[in-house]
């Protein structure tokens, strides 16, 4: 994929430009952003494309993968013409005006309220079942999620840096269990079981499906204003940086369905959806899938990173943003304090009262990330463009931008058949 990195500036905004002092890494970025994605991706996958199984699967990734990261490189382009420390609402508000700001706004809100909701779900289903399988301590769901939020929560009222630092270290941490689960879960795979005898049309009315989840599992573009501005307005280390995480997210993505379908047969997966397709239930069917206990342990410790990184970076990007939509001073705790109620207590509301919907919110979350990441991105970076043609341009012409915006159609399309119960989905 070919990116456009050079900047070109007026002398006017050259001055404005932040120094480099200060400025976050790029690794940094790279991992707030994939983990993001990634905590959703690994979990929400398997079920998700049980249907059309491991070889379509992976065509659509790609297919999915690159038109999403394009998504991020246009909502970086917009974030470039306004002031740092901007976000979507002070985006949506100097492009497309009051009503837009309120599609948008009302899109990119429930989309982080939903993920984080996910998330808490997802987090407290791991802890609940690491607990049952290796203390025999057998906590109530709406427990967990309450500790499972306070906990990774108090890290993002400590700022992007500690988040920064956090995230590389459970990301190091995923890699590290990952491969030592990995390791033992491809070598007990079956050819028989990643491509089993399975026509392409009995798999083909799945793929809409697996479709909206894909947009979801690649869905880091919540993070792409925060992950600008932390690294100073610099397009060609955010290029880089949302480069560097669209390919981890994959990576990981791919290693991960490899390993679960090369372990677990088609017909498993009925029986996982009909329990919610929670994280435990996919990591209970692995660890009786004849791995040793230790792989099984490290699966544990897995799932918590992965969705831990997720949780961090979306509720990072929630935080920001309501911080900018109400215009709240976070460097003072009343300000931090302020934030943290309007943008978590309903959340953790509703994961104690429904602790087990990780599934839906995830498949809800692809609706909505459809208009902020595919559909208003292309308005409003041409309305920038009109107005300053000399800063920054992605590369591509209209025919990438009218790619993305089309692409975003058609999955709204799809969304619309699959909520009002049109779309065939594997397992119901």
């Amino acid at each position: 994929m070919t990116i456009a990195t050079e900047q070109v500036q007026s002398p006017e905004d050259s001055e404005a430009e932040p120094s480099k002092k200060g400025q976050g890494t790029i690794l940094g970025a790279s991992v707030i952003a994939a983990g993001t994605a990634v905590g959703a991706g690994m979990f929400s996958l398997p079920v998700a494309n049980s249907g059309v199984w491991f070889s379509v699967c992976l065509v659509l990734m790609i297919v999915v993968g690159y038109i999403m990261h394009s998504a991020s490189m246009y909502i970086m382009e917009v974030t470039l013409h306004f002031p740092k420390g901007s976000n979507y609402d002070s985006l949506a508000k100097g492009t497309i005006g009051n009503f837009g700001r309120l599609i948008n706004g009302l899109s990119v809100a429930f989309l982080c309220y939903v993920l984080t909701y996910a998330y808490i779900s997802g987090g407290s289903s791991i802890i609940t079942y690491s607990l049952s399988i290796f203390g025999d301590i057998h906590m109530p769901s709406g427990l967990a999620s309450l500790i499972f939020a306070v906990v990774l929560l108090s890290i993002v009222l400590c700022g992007t840096k500690v988040v920064d630092r956090v995230t590389t270290i459970l990301i190091g941490g995923m890699l590290i269990t990952f491969l030592m689960s990995l390791s033992a879960l491809i070598g007990n795979s079956s050819t028989a079981n990643l491509f089993p005898d399975i026509s392409l049309a009995d798999r083909t009315p799945y793929a809409f499906y697996t479709i909206s989840f894909l947009v979801a599992s690649f869905g880091l573009q919540i993070t792409v204003p925060t992950v600008t501005n932390y690294l100073g307005k610099d397009a060609k280390r955010t290029g880089k940086a949302l480069v560097y995480a669209i390919l981890l997210a994959g990576a990981f993505y791919f290693l991960w369905m490899f390993a679960v379908f090369g372990n677990l047969s088609r017909d498993l997966f009925p029986e996982i959806i009909a329990e919610g397709g929670n994280i435990g239930s996919i990591i209970g069917a692995l660890g009786e899938s004849g791995i040793g206990t230790n792989i099984s342990v490290a699966l544990q410790i897995f799932g918590n990173m992965a969705v831990a990184t997720s949780f961090l970076g979306v509720s990072l990007s929630l935080y920001d943003y309501i911080a900018d939509l109400f215009k709240f001073d976070t460097s003072v705790w009343v300000g931090k304090l302020q934030t943290c109620s309007i943008a978590f207590v309903p959340t953790i509301i509703l994961a104690i009262l429904f602790p087990n919907g990780f599934i839906t919110a995830i498949g809800y979350a692809g609706v909505v990330l459809v208009i902020f990441s595919l559909l208003t991105p292309i308005i409003m970076v041409r309305i920038c463009r009109q107005r300053n043609p000399g800063l920054f341009q992605v590369s591509g012409g209209t025919t990438r931008q009218a790619m993305v915006f089309g692409f975003g159609i058609v999955v709204f399309i799809i969304t619309a058949f699959e909520l009002t119960g049109n779309l065939p989905i594997f397992g119901h």
